[in-house]
């Protein structure tokens, strides 16, 4: 018998496993794959390491800091800054036809050139600050509004929103154009107000940190061991039936495989019913270089394009949409050292039924073409660097529902967040994207908030 089983060892599961494994609980971690990490993990191909999912780990607080996120989550975990080793952005923008907008972690640069682009907004931006919800009012009365209701009630300029808007939709819009405002607040405040950081080990180092911490505190991770249902009965969970037919008990239950997944494993077909899945899901590829992008001109660690005014974050009725899009260099940081190889990622949304839909070689045809289309897309907004790539790789909608279970692939799940973490399961609570905190440091904070609010009482 276990205190504690958590369903996925991704950040979010590890986080909250090592938090309760702190506090003497017998916990066990079950993944379904055969490696850890959800989307935020990375894999070895043509004797290569590729990152999946990490851009960047926003939330960044330099060494010392003693506010925010990250200085949370290092209390929390017990571990110190240097062990994270976050190294800062160099510098990214956001880029619509005629008008580019620079930033990085100071976020007078951000300001200032909101300034100078948008002069007559300049009080307007300061009162939207002012509006921004803290982390811990996410969830509470007020936060549900739409924040481009909210946005645009202040700045009256409509390119001003659509640009501020197209970084923080895809770093974290869960909803078809919107989000709500508290979802809003957090992302701003993740993106521009704390800033972007990598290590440079990438993903792998912090997903190798909070596995080494999770097992020295004596907690149990069961690889290959996917979850078939729950046994439910008297209004909880009283066992978890592996698709092996083995089967497991614990005192309380936490999931990170998402809402509507969570349910069906109970087979609580009103709560199904009660939330739609998500619908935004995005194609990446991910072009390995002979030069550091630096050489080519591509010095940018972000850049978020829209080719139009007007930014669409929806499904696209097309496999993918590249009128808009994020190209991400991971060896634009400030690194001591420049990494091995240079790597540019592009990501544009794409549409999961699809690429679903696509028969085998159909689907290999279509990634081919999407990652030329990618990359002609990418080009109108940075130098050109195809004539320097040695090797590719792209994921699709598929691959996202393949690794993290999410209907439609949607990278930040369902559209409607279930923030005190509560199921109608009284011993089954969720964390997670589904939670409501998104991103490697969101997701991190997400368990340990969980874990603490329900699961250490």
């Amino acid at each position: 018998m276990y205190d504690t089983i958590i369903i996925g060892a991704g950040m979010s599961g590890l986080a909250a496993g090592i938090r309760l494994a702190h506090f003497g609980q017998r916990v066990c971690i079950l993944e379904r794959h055969t490696t850890i990490g959800g989307l935020n993990s990375f894999y070895r191909m043509n004797g290569r390491n590729y990152d999946v999912g990490l851009h960047a780990v926003t939330n960044y607080a330099p060494k010392g800091a003693r506010r925010g996120p990250l200085s949370r989550l290092l209390r929390q975990l017990r571990l110190t800054w240097d062990e994270l080793a976050l190294v800062p952005q160099s510098g990214s923008s956001i880029a619509f036809p005629g008008i580019t907008i620079q930033f990085n972690n100071d976020f007078e640069l951000f300001r200032s050139e909101v300034h100078r682009h948008f002069p007559d907004q300049k009080d307007n931006f300061q009162r939207v600050l002012e509006q921004l919800i803290d982390y811990d009012r996410l969830g509470q009365d007020g936060s549900d509004q739409s924040a481009r209701e909210v946005v645009s009630r202040t700045i009256t300029d409509p390119l001003l929103v659509e640009m501020i808007f197209c970084p923080v939709l895809y770093y974290g819009g869960s909803r078809q154009q919107d989000m709500e405002f508290g979802q809003f607040s957090i992302m701003f405040r993740s993106i521009f107000l704390e800033g972007l950081a990598r290590p440079f080990s990438g993903v792998r180092l912090i997903l190798r940190k909070l596995v080494r911490k999770y097992k020295e505190l004596g907690g149990e991770i069961k690889l290959r061991s996917g979850v078939a249902r729950f046994g439910v009965s008297d209004g909880q969970v009283r066992s978890v039936v592996l698709d092996n037919g083995d089967e497991l008990e614990a005192r309380q239950i936490l999931s990170s495989a998402g809402w509507r997944e969570t349910m069906r494993l109970c087979r609580n077909d009103a709560a199904l019913d009660a939330q739609p899945p998500g619908e935004v899901s995005f194609i990446e590829s991910i072009s390995i270089l002979d030069t550091q992008p630096r050489q080519l001109g591509c010095d940018r660690t972000i850049v978020f394009f829209n080719d139009s005014e007007a930014f669409h974050y929806e499904k696209p009725a097309d496999l993918a949409d590249v009128r808009s899009g994020v190209i991400a260099s991971p060896n634009n940081y400030s690194y001591d050292e420049p990494l091995e190889e240079g790597v540019v990622r592009i990501t544009s949304l794409a549409n999961y039924d699809r690429w679903a839909a696509l028969d085998e070689p159909s689907y290999r045809l279509e990634k081919l073409r999407w990652y030329d289309r990618l990359a002609a897309a990418a080009v109108r907004f940075v130098p050109d660097f195809r004539s320097s790539v040695v090797d590719t790789d792209m994921f699709t909608p598929t691959t996202i529902r393949r690794y993290t279970g999410h209907e439609n692939g949607a990278v930040y799940g369902a559209p409607v967040k279930r923030y005190d973490g509560t199921t109608p399961i009284e011993n089954l609570f969720v964390c997670g994207t589904d939670q409501g905190l998104v991103g490697i440091i969101g997701a991190i904070i997400s368990g340990i908030t969980i874990a603490n609010k329900h699961l250490l009482k």
